[in-house]
């Protein structure tokens, strides 16, 4: 009796659970999903619902809105009035035979009504919805967008976007991928955004704009500020100081080099430019109200001022143009890019200490965010930081812990922009070395690269419309994770194998890693500092330079798990370190078996867009065995400097004339489905097929 009583008491917990998921499936079936939450979080939410309702359409429902919380069949709640420090996660759970949203602010109703959307686009039921309860990691999840307009830097990659930024159909269909893929802030970039927003009422000759022209220019910054908060993300604009209008300048002879743009050197510090400074950045927050912060830079053209005069100019214009304006905007401060009076990149905890306390000292209500370079230029290296822009960062900011800032990290990258990335393992390892509780998030983008027109790809290859959806998975591996760091890299498979009708996506995102990684172990090995100092996939340096062997074997490397060549030959170096020879071993494993499953999806799908993608893979794969055996090269070459034998001489230029051949099987897969050459920032006519002649240049080196 007692075994039998055992069972019963089983089957029955075994079917309790179903039977409940039974009762809930079947309770107020009809064609109408009745919808409970409050008015204005229902306006918060409006973009959110319009692709429920789209999806619902698809399983023949409808949405329609209730007043009366006990008739609705999908409850959405938040559960704090202030959205302050709350998180962008949410829960949805069933309950009494209704579906509950939620959340701690509008933005994690956002995320979890368009979840379900998704969940219903999958084919799933309304009333089989998955449920789930997700914490948002960072609660800072940007991207950098470098506007083509009066840009930091200049040059023909940069200046080619100006139509379609000017284009509100590309905004809209870029903050749709980054609402999709949970980034929640937009921020944008030139040397003085507040020209091209406002006119000054006491500077009126300082604008280049006529009074239709900025009509013109502010309808398109409404519209764009509008789209970015319906969406939950937060539009930010960045200056670099010190800079105004050229008109500004030629009206009362200051600042000449705002003519040109150029950013480098001193700056001026008259009372008309701060006059002019402030008042710009308070009619700026008062005319824009989807408006949610401002960037500043204790950086370019402040070059013969010193740490403190520094300081005291952005508290007298920008931070007193934020307090001065009718409504608070949030504050992003960038750590001073040098310590001294130059416009060099320099560190020095003097001005760690100085910044720190400029900072606790603000008097803004908001925290302040305040910026890093992770790495200086070179985000896509080491999970670990090294540098940040100027050399070695202290715990000056960390100790003790602050109390009215957050740092941020920004992920820049300078290091491919014609191949793709998706690299999920670095991203988590990242996140696990860089989650202290003084972090807040993360900025990704470029300096020297706009993804709006999309300028590589071959015209007769181009299924897309813009730059961005090239790296459609760069930003989905990026955002996903971020918000939610144990995202797995099923997702990523499930959305590959949707975008390209696949069965299995599986082995593809593992494709995808080992690629990808040959980016992020070179620019480990190779320290990159500013930003033409490494070009990863263009494997040059400062000038467009081509890294030859020679400066191969003896540059350092950023990451300390690696030793360079010069310092291995010698013996220096401690057993925990990655060897180069170790390191080329395993780059050549990953690259080949990277190239193998590529080959072997493309020969079983005929895809266009799939091909050019798993291309990528495979140029990924042949930059790896070039740079494989670029090492085993350098290796033999410095052991025969050191020892005078002869067969180390013929063993380097074997391994040279293997790499050889790998460029040039590179070069072929880079042009199969993009320009042969493109504007490159610090070449404008760059090409891989031009290096060739630099790749057997190494070999004569090693015969020398």
């Amino acid at each position: 009796m007692g075994g039998l009583g055992s069972k019963e008491i089983s089957v029955k917990k075994v079917l309790f659970p179903f039977v409940l998921v039974l009762f809930w499936s079947c309770q107020n079936r009809s064609d109408t999903i009745t919808v409970f939450m409050e008015d204005d979080l229902r306006k918060k939410t409006a973009y959110a619902f319009d692709e429920l309702q789209n999806n619902l359409k698809g399983h023949e429902l409808n949405l329609v809105f209730s007043e009366n919380p006990e008739k609705a069949q999908f409850v959405v709640k938040t559960s704090t009035s202030k959205e302050k420090d709350a998180n962008d996660g949410f829960s949805i759970q069933k309950e009494g035979g209704k579906l509950i949203l939620s959340s701690e602010n509008s933005r994690g109703a956002l995320y979890g009504v368009l979840d379900i959307a998704d969940q219903l686009k999958k084919g799933i039921d309304w009333y089989a919805v998955e449920e789930k309860s997700i914490a948002a990691h960072y609660p800072f999840r940007a991207i950098k967008f470098n506007l083509p307009w009066f840009s930091y830097r200049s040059g023909e990659n940069l200046s080619l976007h100006y139509e379609t930024c000017r284009d509100l159909k590309f905004w809209e269909s870029f903050l749709d991928m980054m609402v999709e893929n949970k980034f929640n802030t937009l921020t944008l970039w030139n040397l003085h955004p507040y020209m091209f927003m406002v006119q000054s009422e006491a500077f009126p000759k300082a604008s280049p704009f006529t009074k239709a022209e900025m009509e013109e220019w502010q309808i398109f910054w409404k519209s764009l500020f509008k789209m970015a908060k319906a969406r939950g993300i937060d539009p930010y604009i960045f200056n670099w100081n010190i800079f105004v209008s050229e008109e500004f300048s030629k009206e009362y002879n200051v600042a000449e080099y705002s003519k040109d743009s150029g950013f480098w050197g001193d700056g001026e510090t008259n009372e008309l430019i701060e006059q002019y400074t402030k008042e710009m950045v308070t009619n700026t927050i008062n005319e824009y109200e989807d408006l949610a912060g401002i960037g500043i830079t204790l950086g370019e053209r402040m070059g013969g001022m010193t740490s403190e005069e520094r300081r005291d100019w952005i508290d007298r214009t920008l931070i007193q143009g934020i307090k001065e304006a009718d409504r608070k905007v949030k504050l992003f401060y960038r750590a001073p890019l040098s310590a001294g009076k130059s416009s060099e990149g320099t560190t020095s905890v003097s001005a760690e200490k100085l910044t720190r306390e400029a900072i606790e000292n603000i008097g803004l209500e908001d925290d302040v965010l305040l910026g890093f370079k992770f790495n200086w230029s070179h985000a896509h290296s080491s999970p670990k930081v090294s540098i940040v822009h100027g050399g070695i960062l202290t715990d000056t900011y960390w100790k003790p812990a602050p109390k009215n800032y957050k740092g941020v990290w920004t992920m820049r990258n300078e290091d491919f922009f014609a191949l793709r990335w998706a690299q999920p393992d670095f991203i988590r390892d990242f996140i696990q070395h860089n989650s202290q509780d003084y972090i807040g998030g993360c900025i990704i983008g470029s300096e020297t690269y706009i993804p709006a027109k999309d300028y590589i790809t071959k015209k007769e290859f181009q299924t897309w419309d813009y730059a961005y959806e090239r790296q459609w998975l760069f930003y989905k591996v990026w955002g996903n994770l971020l918000y939610n760091k144990i995202t797995p890299d099923s997702y990523f498979a499930e959305a590959l194998a949707k975008k390209f009708d696949l069965e299995d996506a599986s082995e593809l995102i593992s494709a995808w890693k080992m690629a990808s990684q040959n980016a992020n172990r070179f620019a480990s090995f190779f320290r990159g500092t500013w930003d033409a100092t490494l070009y990863t996939e263009g494997m040059t340096t400062v000038g467009g330079k081509f890294i030859d062997i020679e400066k191969m074997m003896t540059h350092p490397v950023l990451d300390s798990s690696y030793v360079n060549i010069s310092d291995f030959v010698k013996g220096y170096f401690k057993d925990d370190q990655i060897t180069p020879l170790q390191l080329a071993d395993n780059t050549e494993m990953e690259s080949n078996e990277a190239q193998k499953i590529a080959n072997s999806i493309k020969n079983e799908n005929q895809s266009q867009e799939l091909q050019i993608e798993l291309n990528d893979i495979d140029a990924w794969g042949h930059f790896g065995l070039y740079f494989a055996d670029k090492i085993r090269g350098g290796v033999a070459l410095q052991k025969y400097r050191v020892s005078g034998n002869d067969e180390l001489q013929q063993e380097a230029v074997s391994h040279l004339k293997n790499a050889l051949q790998h460029w040039k099987d590179y070069t072929q897969a880079m042009e199969k489905y993009n320009v042969s050459t493109m504007p490159y920032q610090f070449d404008q006519e760059f090409s891989w097929r031009k290096h060739i002649v630099n790749a057997e240049n190494d070999i004569r080196i090693a015969e020398k």
